[in-house]
């Protein structure tokens, strides 16, 4: 369906977004034509949010603000890390410097700010994603996307992996590290709008190695609560008899499959003590 079929037939709203290439490095007049597009579809009412994503060392402050007068809201840029190491080991041509000063720009020129980042990669040692994600927290960004890093057939990295020169993480480190670092970025209020690559296309049967599970989100957004409330729990100081859990959370608290249903038997609240409830908070009783 086009976009001229979705306004005919009242669907909508969307959020319009140029992903798949380097948008603020494309040449004039393609920029321009693509949100002129986008401003005559929100002008309609059908389109109600701009984005793009970009490379860190394709933006600057001035062309930033150009593009937010022509109609575009925010800005995702491919990190990856800040670590030089990492960086330069997986050819990715920029600094951890260039990624930062990449960040307040985009800032700075009154767009919104989205981050992804390639845990994983090659260079990677110990510690180093979590500083990524301290250092990520404390830039504000509105949102994050985490891709753990994955061989795919065809490309430099599977070349890499083949001659022994890479291995990536294992789904069991993967699950661990991201949801260790989720509660830094909740803390931020940043949202996380992406924790893997979504099982697309061809995509499963061209990955070589690598943490990819189909529902890896849902593992690591519930191993993060669990973290979060393992914590509370002890602070509570006593067993409790009831954990009220806001019910938007009642598809994430087990994890995947239930994985993590005998973990809260252990910290002694069964699942016949937690009660799904309208609103926000957790409570403990």
């Amino acid at each position: 369906m086009d976009l001229d079929e979705a306004l005919a037939l009242g669907r909508g709203p969307y959020e319009l977004a140029y992903f798949g290439g380097t948008f603020t490095a494309l040449p004039s007049p393609w920029p321009e034509a693509f949100l002129g597009l986008a401003m005559r579809y929100r002008e309609r009412g059908l389109i109600t949010h701009v984005r793009c994503s970009t490379r860190p060392d394709c933006v600057d402050e001035p062309s930033l603000a150009l593009l937010r007068a022509q109609g575009l809201d925010m800005v995702e840029l491919g990190i990856q890390s800040f670590d030089d190491e990492a960086l330069k080991t997986s050819g990715r041509g920029y600094t951890g410097d260039v990624a930062r000063a990449a960040c307040e720009a985009v800032k700075a020129s009154g767009l919104a700010l989205g981050v992804q980042f390639l845990p994983g990669l090659p260079g990677d040692r110990p510690g180093m994603f979590a500083s990524d994600m301290r250092i990520a927290a404390d830039l504000e960004p509105e949102t994050a996307r985490l891709y753990p890093c994955l061989v795919i057939n065809g490309t430099p990295m599977a070349r890499m992996w083949e001659r022994g020169e890479y291995e990536p993480w294992s789904l069991k480190r993967a699950k661990v590290e991201l949801s260790e670092v989720l509660p830094v970025l909740w803390e931020k209020n940043v949202r996380i709008i992406r924790l893997g690559l979504a099982p697309e296309g061809t995509l499963e049967g061209n990955i070589l190695a690598g943490p990819w599970h189909p529902a890896f989100g849902q593992s690591v957004r519930g191993m993060a609560l669990l973290k979060i409330l393992r914590a509370e729990i002890v602070r509570f100081g006593k067993k409790p008899v009831c954990l009220d859990v806001p019910r938007r959370y009642s598809g994430e608290i087990y994890g995947h499959g239930r994985e993590l249903a005998p973990r809260y038997f252990e910290l002694g609240v069964p699942e016949s003590s937690i009660t799904f409830v309208d609103g926000e908070c957790f409570q403990l009783s």
